[in-house]
């Protein structure tokens, strides 16, 4: 065994575990599992922690090297496990210097080190500019591929740990991003995702302040061999005039979009610290189903925030039918000590974990009653794998014995309640 990278969380943890794949083989590690960690909850720090000591039980010669985002906010906790040989954080992990350092520890301390000694992991908030990684031969075969075009969060969330994971808002010039998209293009891929931590700040830190949607005219206008655009999540609150013209106008910008909702009562969003209004939400998803009328649209949503009342939730799943929403990301609340909700009086946990079943099960529905809607349609399905494509708008189909990076032209005949069917 070279590398093996596990990877939780983002997409953008996914992207940035290929960066982290080439740097640590570049250096020459071997037999080091590098685990990519998420910090969105405690459960998902209690499940990076879980699959550390899987590992080393099953692999118990590897190197175990913790990274991410949970290894930024709590790098103590991993260096304090047995089984971890080094921590290393955000800003670290995309740079080829602390692969070398790591594989030079490892060589002269075949007997491991103290905890405080396996902790590499700097002050993120210091953290300024971004460089671009584009990656030679990035997944290689595959028909979707990520371009990460910023980093970090300028928002102070009241729930939210992210910030001090990935530090403040950083974004990849406009001409790199071109460059990056377009020699992906020419390699075959077929479909670009657009990702960051929020997205829709893209270009704040540059000069002249570009935004999301002059990065997105750029690229469609400057790549003609890119077959298809997509964006991931974005605050809808910030999505600008250039943004939405192109999904009016250009079909290869995807018509899906992901949105950062995260409630739907006012209240709640003010106690969240969130920018937009109920009515702002609602109005951003007729706007862009006036202008794309067959858009798909998805949202993160929270349930159980503190103070959520029965009534304040009830706004909360009621937006799942007034935002005309297809795909939901529910996270039950997880307190996360040093955010200001974590001082908020909190709800019982059963409550949280109804309510969040509540809100899926609403999912559940909302994707049956689009999946019902595709029956008679043509799509354009980008075939992903020899078992499933997807169509512009996100929604998965079962297919037998196609060529993955293919995007054909497919009439929809039924469904199983979870995919398309042809």
């Amino acid at each position: 065994m070279s590398v093996e990278i596990v990877t939780f969380g983002c997409r953008l943890n996914a992207f940035e575990s290929e960066v982290i794949r080439r740097e640590a083989e570049g250096a020459g590690l071997a037999d080091t599992i590098v685990v990519n960690s998420c910090a969105v909850t405690n459960e998902a720090v209690a499940q990076a922690r879980q699959q550390i000591r899987k590992l080393k039980r099953a692999r118990p010669e590897a190197r175990i090297v913790v990274t991410g985002c949970a290894a930024q906010t709590e790098p103590a906790t991993f260096a304090a496990m047995d089984e971890v040989d080094r921590v290393i954080g955000n800003d670290e992990k995309m740079r080829g210097e602390a692969w070398r350092a790591a594989r030079a520890s490892f060589d002269n301390n075949p007997f491991g080190l103290g905890r405080e000694q396996k902790i590499v992991v700097a002050d993120i908030m210091a953290v300024r500019e971004m460089a671009p990684h584009l990656l030679d031969g990035y997944q290689s075969g595959l028909p979707r591929v990520f371009v990460q075009v910023q980093n970090g969060c300028d928002h102070r969330c009241t729930f939210c740990i992210i910030p001090f994971g990935r530090g403040n808002s950083r974004s990849v010039p406009v001409g790199a991003v071109v460059d990056q998209a377009r020699a992906l293009a020419e390699r075959g891929h077929a479909e670009i995702v657009l990702t960051g931590v929020d997205l829709t700040s893209y270009g704040t830190d540059l000069p002249g302040a570009p935004k999301l949607g002059t990065l997105v005219k750029k690229v469609l206008r400057h790549v003609p061999e890119l077959r298809r655009l997509r964006i991931s999540s974005i605050d809808s609150i910030e999505a600008d005039r250039d943004l939405l013209d192109a999904l009016a106008n250009d079909n290869r910008l995807m018509p899906h979009l992901h949105l950062s909702l995260q409630a739907g009562d006012d209240m709640i969003l003010k106690r969240m610290k969130r920018r937009h209004s109920r009515l702002d939400a609602v109005s951003f998803c007729d706007e862009v189903r006036r202008l794309r009328p067959d858009i798909a649209l998805g949202a993160d949503l929270i349930a159980g925030f503190p103070t959520e009342t029965d009534e304040m939730f009830q706004r909360s799943l009621d937006l799942v039918e007034d935002c005309g929403l297809t795909f939901l990301h529910v996270f039950p609340y997880s307190k996360r000590p040093g955010t200001p909700a974590a001082r908020m009086p909190q709800l019982d946990g059963r409550l949280i974990r109804e309510r969040a079943g509540r809100l899926r099960a609403a999912g559940e529905a909302a994707l049956a009653r689009r999946l019902a809607a595709e029956l008679g349609a043509t799509r354009a399905v980008l075939i992903e794998s020899t078992t499933q494509g997807r169509t512009e708008h996100f929604v998965p189909v079962a297919i037998e014995g196609d060529v993955p990076g293919e995007v054909r032209a497919m009439t929809i005949r039924g469904h199983d309640g979870a995919k398309l069917t042809v």
